[in-house]
């Protein structure tokens, strides 16, 4: 449906025929031939189309009475043609270019007539038409980091504070004063503080966004621990599931006092070894505060929040020193981009990683403590680079190309066992403990690979994986409980330089294709990166073709690569350190799983 249309004056092309329909506004300039191509130019100002889509506009607003200006172009400059004082409405929209769909630009179409009452009518339609726009939020939780990426924190939130403004939604903004405290946060937060929330939203880096999902999952998340192989010996070995099964239980379920949770950035130790600006004052959304003392309510269980669910998101506006999820995600490390995907309510689901570390050294009990990663997991190489980083925070982002330098000429390998759980992705190129690498056989594999999928906006693959498995946690259970009871594990075992788990594609400035290009972001695996000892030479060809786009890093005879739900990894070491999307992990042995979907994000994918 759609309406007669009405004449209304649009800044800088004149008199236009407007009306509204179903999806969108409808424009069709009275006088065309006006109509100068100089238009694009125009700051803030979108190349006319004759549609603006309600799903592409943040906001509307009413402006004071104002200057309208005309057609720009030779002419009516010539002839003297003044500005036009009118009253005036704003439409808040973006604007993309067709070569390159992404990054997001905001633009803004200026309306005016010289009737108030008609400005106003228009302002309420579109008011009404936009709040009909579903999965829009309404309330954020914002903690912004003051020192990451140089501190580029504060400054980007000032930048797109505006746009959040501009569409109306309440923020209630935290900035950090120590780390852990986004965690701490979270973690205090009731059910019915949450649900009074519609996302929470990171400015900052990859390690605020795994502080915050750490907050949000660690006593709302109920899950199966991840399957381990027959003979490992704790919670989700084969013998105890088989014991639990007799006992109606199901199968590695964890109970809340068996389980620590404890994130490491709670203790006083500042993680960036520096003052931080102390906490803003809240502004904007108001969160009811509850009476610890007061009985529960009829009708309580109501306001309790689980995970997965299909109404609460998360958000990261970029701002760290790699970006690694926005970059996975969006496909732009832009914090404008990122802004307004979330003003707009995009959705997609996003995998996580559930890491269980049993003990954290090999004289240590075992306790399991359970994290959770939304990138990547990773030990050797990529654990001791963030543990050297960690002296030169000073140097801010070169703090890890430093650091990966100094680990690189060290090349050390270790010791270690993993278990992964094999499916029919699971990699058969992968290479075998008796592949020789020192040079003599082919240092890269000729065998045709299979054809690369990359995730994109609306990925089939994803799609097809949500609809066909977990997206309730009764599924993810029964997802367990299946993994469970038909294991078939392979081992590999050896001296790695380096062992790793890419959730996604784990995308950056330096690594254009990420450390697996064909990572999806809700498929429900693990892609399991081994790196064999090997000369330095080698190793260091191996990194680099991480840095070309188009390259496969994955191909050298040195490297497994396995897809794969689950896996457990145990080592001697006594400072064995993982790395869970940039944060330090100290464990020697632990479990990991896939959980898909898990979460919801607020973007849609990188566009093509």
């Amino acid at each position: 449906m759609q309406d007669g249309g009405e004449v209304l004056f649009l800044d800088g092309i004149g008199e236009v025929v407007v009306s509204i329909g179903c999806s969108g506004l409808s424009l069709q300039p009275l006088h065309p031939e006006l109509v100068s191509s100089c238009w694009s130019s125009i700051t803030l100002q979108p190349k006319l189309d004759n549609k603006i889509k309600f799903s592409d506009v943040y906001g509307v607003e009413l402006l004071d009475k104002g200057p309208i200006c005309g057609p720009w172009n030779t002419r009516t400059a010539i002839q003297g043609k003044k500005n036009i004082e009118m009253h005036r409405f704003v439409v808040h929209g973006i604007t993309r270019t067709r070569k390159r769909p992404s990054p997001w630009v905001p633009c803004e179409y200026i309306f005016g007539h010289k009737d108030l009452k008609t400005c106003k009518n228009w302002f309420e339609r579109l008011m009404a038409c936009i709040n009909n726009e579903g999965d829009r939020p309404k309330n954020l939780m914002v903690f912004v980091h003051p020192l990451c990426g140089k501190g580029r924190g504060v400054r980007n939130w000032e930048t797109v504070a505006l746009l959040f403004d501009r569409a109306k939604i309440k923020t209630k903004v935290i900035v950090t004063d120590r780390a852990g405290h986004a965690y701490d946060t979270l973690v205090s937060l009731s059910d019915i503080e949450l649900k009074a929330l519609d996302g929470v939203v990171a400015v900052g880096g990859d390690g605020l966004f795994n502080e915050i999902l750490n907050g949000i999952l660690s006593s709302r998340y109920k899950a199966s621990y991840p399957p381990t192989p027959e003979g490992f010996g704790y919670f989700g070995s084969n013998e105890n599931c088989e014991e639990q099964k007799r006992n109606g239980l199901n199968c590695s379920m964890p109970t809340p006092d068996s389980v620590n949770t404890t994130f490491p950035g709670n203790s006083t130790k500042c993680d960036d070894h520096e003052p931080l600006l102390s906490t803003s004052q809240p502004t904007g959304l108001e969160i009811p505060s509850l009476n610890t003392n007061k009985e529960p309510c009829i009708g309580e269980q109501d306001h309790i929040v689980s995970f997965p669910n299909d109404w609460f998101r998360l958000g990261i506006i970029p701002s760290g020193s790699t970006d690694a999820i926005v970059l996975s995600t969006t496909g732009e490390r832009d914090p404008v981009t990122s802004a307004l995907l979330i003003i707009l309510g995009r959705r997609m689901s996003l995998d996580i990683a559930q890491v269980v570390r049993w003990k954290s050294s090999p004289t240590a009990e075992v306790l399991p403590t359970v994290r959770y990663a939304a990138s990547f997991a990773g030990y050797g190489f990529y654990g001791e680079v963030i543990r050297e980083s960690e002296n030169y925070r000073w140097m801010g982002p070169a703090r890890y190309d430093f650091s990966g330098t100094m680990v690189f000429l060290r090349h050390r390998s270790y010791e270690a066992k993993v278990a992964f759980l094999e499916t029919p992705n699971s990699n058969p190129l992968a290479a075998s403990a008796e592949d020789d690498v020192t040079g003599a056989q082919p240092l890269q594999s000729h065998q045709r690979r299979p054809r690369r999928i990359i995730c994109r906006t609306n990925c089939f693959v994803c799609k097809e994986a949500l609809t066909s498995g977990q997206n309730s946690e009764d599924e993810v259970a029964d997802s367990s409980r299946t993994i469970c009871e038909n294991p078939k594990w392979v081992w590999s075992e050896g001296h790695f330089l380096s062992v790793g788990a890419a959730v996604i594609s784990c995308r950056n400035e330096r690594a254009p294709d990420g450390l697996v290009a064909d990572a999806h972001l809700s498929d429900g695996f693990l892609h399991l990166l081994l790196i064999r000892d090997c000369p330095l030479p080698l190793y260091l060809w191996h990194l680099t073709q991480f840095t070309k786009k188009g390259s496969d890093p994955l191909s050298f005879k040195f490297v497994e690569h396995h897809k794969t739900p689950a896996f457990t990894f145990i080592s001697s070491h006594d400072e064995s350190v993982w790395n869970l999307d940039g944060e330090i992990f100290q464990a020697c042995e632990v479990s990991v799983q896939a959980c898909r979907g898990l979460v919801n994000l607020f973007a849609s994918g990188p566009e093509v």
